[in-house]
């Protein structure tokens, strides 16, 4: 990353209070960016609250299904970066109910971008699309010219929204580049469905973590300050390198099935559990990885944090959050 390259410029974040947006509003703080946030829900043990991030930027209150708010926003605060993070990231949610999930990421991915369409002062736009935008695809590991073919809810969700971000570049022009990483984790994420943040909190209170598919399930693993590091590089480089339109794999690149991450978290945490496999994963692909290749050679980005490392430092920030609540 290029030191001052953020101080001074406008940068809107949608989704700064989640998982993800809380560690990259607090970056962008941190290299002195002016930064304008929307928040739709008040969640007090975020990141965003518990590090104050809400204290030193602009707060809009709306969701992105308010084209009016997004509008405003991006005018009166003369916007000039937007890093599009807000969705809803929950696969077991998308199930249950995926209207709201389709409203969310779909609806709300094309109000942002024909706002920013109707904009003259945004430069750049980074949209956070998903591994899970790829779908079911016969050959591993997914790679950047892959069709994007989602099928369950939250997947076609992410499919769609990336379709959208990629037609705006083609049709308007719009200075767009795509992200697509693997499962985010790392201290701060506070959806305990989620396989990380549930198993840690599972041993902590000494009851045996749940494995909800049969263990066999492939992922691909991504601490969150790697991802960061990642987006503020991608968006520094969109014009120097001429990357508009482009999308962007990020992964460490080391593939592991959802057993052998549990066993990793329960020797880390000298515990003597066992896992208890439900088999019950329903509506889930069962082998997803990321090639990274493309960013490794046109950004000259690579991981900073081994898997052992983002497990250690995850691992104490759950240890340390439970002992206050």
């Amino acid at each position: 990353m290029k030191k001052k390259y953020w101080e001074n410029k406008n940068v809107f974040v949608t989704g700064c209070t989640g998982f993800l947006g809380s560690y990259l509003t607090k970056e962008l703080i941190n290299q002195g960016a002016n930064i304008t946030g929307l928040v739709r829900d008040f969640v007090p043990n975020s990141n965003f609250y518990t590090n104050k991030n809400n204290k030193k930027i602009n707060i809009v209150k709306g969701a992105l299904e308010d084209i009016y708010i997004l509008e405003r926003t991006l005018g009166e605060y003369e916007i000039d970066t937007v890093f599009h993070l807000a969705a809803q990231a929950i696969v077991g949610v998308a199930n249950r109910n995926p209207l709201s999930t389709f409203s969310t990421n779909i609806l709300g991915t094309w109000n942002l971008l024909e706002t920013c369409r109707k904009s003259p002062m945004v430069r750049r736009i980074v949209v956070a699309s998903s591994d899970k935008a790829y779908g079911n695809q016969e050959n591993l590991p997914y790679n950047e010219n892959m069709p994007l073919k989602g099928i369950h809810p939250y997947d076609v969700s992410k499919s769609c929204a990336d379709l959208i971000a990629q037609t705006y570049y083609q049709s308007y022009n719009l200075p767009i580049c795509i992200t697509r990483c693997g499962n985010l984790y790392g201290g701060g994420d506070l959806n305990f469905n989620r396989i990380i943040p549930q198993t840690i909190q599972s041993i902590l209170n000494n009851e045996p973590p749940v494995i909800r598919s049969d263990g066999t399930f492939i992922r691909d693993y991504f601490y969150v300050e790697d991802a960061v590091k990642a987006y503020l590089l991608l968006a520094e480089k969109m014009e120097e390198l001429n990357l508009s339109g482009e999308a962007f794999n990020f992964s460490n690149e080391i593939q592991l099935t959802v057993l052998e991450l549990v066993q990793k978290i329960l020797k880390k945490m000298d515990s003597h559990l066992k896992p208890v496999i439900l088999n019950e994963g329903e509506n889930e692909i069962k082998h997803q990885y990321l090639s990274a290749k493309k960013a490794r050679t046109l950004l000259e980005w690579k991981p900073v944090y081994s898997l052992e490392e983002g497990l250690k430092k995850t691992i104490d920030w759950y240890t340390e959050f439970f002992k206050i609540m």
